[in-house]
């Protein structure tokens, strides 16, 4: 559950700074909403990815560990 409120947190910070950063760049909110809305769906599934992974990595050090 706790990933789930994190992943989730993070996708709508992440979309909030996507569509100001694309809009402060381009002055096109049509072009921001694009990038904004995305870019973090795909950054979303790539940090849960990214997340796995490194918890595999913290799973196999401590059972090498032991």
């Amino acid at each position: 559950m706790r990933l789930v409120l994190k992943t989730g947190s993070y996708s709508i910070m992440h979309l909030v700074v996507a569509i100001a950063v694309t809009y402060a760049i381009t002055q096109d909110w049509r072009a921001a909403l694009a990038v904004g809305l995305i870019e973090p769906a795909v950054q979303t599934v790539a940090y849960v990815l990214h997340d796995r992974f490194w918890a595999r990595l913290e799973r196999r050090k401590e059972a090498s560990a032991t």
